[in-house]
């Protein structure tokens, strides 16, 4: 059985692998179609990803095919499409107990602190598995991200009319930009790549004085009050993981609003204590997603209320990724998301 395992910072190497065991009560044998590439992979190649270690198969963004299922299992049948829910949590912890299973004190995320989807088969609980009749292997591969996205507006709790801005157009940042847009909010994209800010304008509608060019414009601060009349956002979200981006992001946010950090950044962020206490701000994290999540997400994508097929922007078969995914960590790639095809 192919499969990919990156060996250590910048070595991929496939592996033939000896088949999975059957399914055990409660789990599904799964056939792998499609892998996103997420910004977590392209950090753990360069060696920049924290809660990493190596050996290590990559893959959490998945679109899958159901092969058999083990006994008492009644939410998946063999044949079916699913995107997966790669957070396996112990369901025991406090966070598991209060509905917020996404951080979990013991979670174990696919691809990050066990292995993941980069292989052809592997067995898991069947409990992370979310079906769709209609939906293709490409968009269930990318339903996690879209989920990141969605958790981070629901921590927020928008309301219709708000205007909020979002610091990084990365796929993630999208995904905040696509459910921010459903809530009601007004959204103004803050990015560096003018290449990321026209597919804001293009693909998501966003008129062209609500994107800022960070590069162009390099105090964002004045920028944003320039587009509120002086208000400031009431909210901002964070989706760089770029500590300096994170530390003026607190400079943002309208007296008695909200900052939510998105992004990761394995180190200290620092702020003004004055600046947060005057404001009242309200500040956030927002990790993974919730299994509510995911089925929200499928009836929104099945819906056509959010399209994701822009987003890929680069392809290839399993048996080409090791020579390709290092350009894919070249910014001057231009990558939005690299979708990796396990089948044709």
């Amino acid at each position: 059985m192919q499969s990919l395992s990156l060996l250590e910072p910048g070595t991929l190497r496939a592996l033939d692998l000896p088949e999975p065991a059957p399914p055990g009560p409660g789990e599904a044998l799964v056939r792998v179609h499609r892998v996103g590439v997420c910004g977590t992979d392209l950090h753990a190649f360069r060696g920049k990803q924290p809660f990493f270690t190596y050996p290590r198969i990559l893959g959490h963004e998945l679109g899958v095919e159901v092969l058999a299922v083990g006994a008492g299992v009644t939410s998946v049948a063999p044949g079916e499409r699913c995107a997966v829910e790669p957070y396996l949590n112990c369901g025991g912890c406090i966070a598991c107990r209060r509905g917020k299973s996404n951080c979990c004190t013991q979670l174990k995320v696919l691809g990050v602190h066990v292995d993941g989807g980069l292989r052809e088969r592997f067995v898991l609980p069947s409990a992370k598995l979310h079906p769709s009749r209609t939906l293709s292997f490409d968009q269930l591969a990318l339903v996690e991200t879209l989920g990141i996205g969605a958790h981070a507006v629901d921590r927020a709790a928008l309301t219709a009319g708000e205007t909020v801005a979002v610091l990084g157009t990365g796929p993630i940042g999208l995904a905040v930009i696509q459910f921010a847009l459903a809530a009601g909010a007004r959204v103004l994209a803050v990015d560096r790549e003018a290449r990321r800010l026209e597919f804001c304008r293009d693909r998501l509608g966003l008129a062209a004085d609500a994107t800022i060019d960070a590069a162009a414009s390099p105090d964002v601060g004045a920028r944003l009050a320039d587009l509120t009349g002086g208000d400031l956002p009431t909210a901002v979200f964070d989706a760089t993981g770029n500590p300096a981006s994170m530390a003026a992001s607190f400079n943002y946010p309208a007296h008695g609003g909200r900052l939510v950090f998105v992004g990761l950044f394995p180190g200290e962020v620092t702020f003004n204590d004055p600046n947060f206490h005057r404001r009242e701000l309200t500040l956030l994290a927002s990790r993974n997603s919730r299994p509510e999540d995911f089925r929200r997400i499928l009836t929104l994508v099945e819906a056509g209320r959010v399209d994701t097929t822009p987003w890929i922007t680069h392809r290839a078969p399993l048996a080409a990724v090791p020579e390709q995914f290092a350009g894919w960590t070249d910014p001057a790639a231009g990558v939005l998301k690299a979708m990796i095809a396990l089948t044709p």
